[in-house]
């Protein structure tokens, strides 16, 4: 697990921290070749997780952390992922769930406390991948500032990220993983423009984003992100119908609400991946809900960069 101090994004302008990682991106792909079969992509398994931080009213109805944990962790071993996007997770959550996915490491940078609590943790696996970089930044008018927050925004919001290189194949790609405010409307929208923007530099980079982002597939913070080039995985796999909740208070099927609308957790993809598959995922082992959200998995295919791209 990776230390608050030993991430702390230096405070330079946001634009040209993006275009310094690019420049290492690049550099860094063009230094290792591929050393799979030229031409022959491969799928990538993408978690987007919410896992609930630990709180005791949850304790007090039966589906607190430690009621829940073993499934949580079972449910997110059996899809064999590559890459898992957590959020609302807790320190101590995080070192639960490594233990039980002892072939994950992890990246995640956290809001200053006296715990440490990755609340937007990556996941990603050993044996497939290895890290080039990581960083993030908060979802604010001062992106550098730790702990800062701005707008309407409840709570501060921040993003983070990795890029991995595939040891099988050399290429380099990153992977973003966020959680936009709950209340805020104005910080959401602001929010979903930061992360366009920051990506944006990267061109035909290929890059995933997995979080939850507060919102349904109606409102502007997904219609930002999608004019802004990134592709809603299950709306290319399954088509634009809306699939229902994402978020289910701990009742599965049961739930109802006239307040909140369908999905609202995400995993996207630009530059280069392919949707394959796509999948809420409703596993409740014994009667047993992982989380007060269902997880959301994607196939994606990178496709192999044509000659000379």
């Amino acid at each position: 697990m990776v230390s608050p101090d030993s991430i702390l994004v230096p405070r330079r302008s946001f634009l040209s921290g993006a275009l310094a990682s690019l420049s290492l991106l690049g550099r860094t792909a063009a230094a290792r070749p591929a050393r799979s079969a030229p031409g022959t992509p491969r799928k990538h398994r993408i978690l987007s997780c919410n896992i609930r931080v630990p709180l005791p009213r949850d304790d007090r109805a039966g589906h607190g952390w430690k009621d829940r944990r073993e499934v949580c962790a079972r449910v997110i071993a059996s899809h064999d992922p590559d890459l898992i996007g957590l959020q609302e997770c807790y320190g101590v959550q995080l070192e639960f769930l490594k233990k039980r996915l002892p072939g994950f490491e992890s990246f995640g940078q956290a809001a200053p406390g006296p715990v440490f609590n990755p609340l937007n943790a990556i996941l990603y696996s050993r044996s497939r991948y290895s890290l080039v970089s990581a960083g993030g930044f908060w979802l604010s008018e001062t992106p550098h500032v730790a702990g800062s927050s701005s707008w309407d925004s409840a709570r501060p919001r921040w993003v983070n990220w990795v890029d991995l290189r595939d040891r099988a194949s050399g290429a380099v790609f990153r992977f973003w993983n966020t959680h936009l405010d709950h209340k805020g409307a104005e910080a959401r929208r602001r929010q979903a423009r930061m992360i366009v923007e920051a990506a944006a530099p990267y061109g035909e980079i290929p890059q995933i984003l997995a979080g939850d982002l507060n919102t349904d597939a109606s409102a502007l913070p997904v219609r930002i992100l999608e004019e802004g080039g990134w592709k809603d995985t299950y709306t290319a796999v399954h088509g634009p119908g809306d699939p229902g909740f994402t978020y289910h208070a701990f009742k599965g099927d049961r739930y109802r609400s006239k307040r909140r609308k369908g999905k609202i957790d995400w995993i996207f993809c630009r530059g280069g991946f392919r949707p394959a598959a796509a999948e809420i995922i409703k596993d409740h082992p014994g009667g047993v809900y992982p989380s007060d959200h269902y997880f959301l998995s994607a196939d994606l295919v990178l496709e192999p960069r044509k000659e000379g791209k």
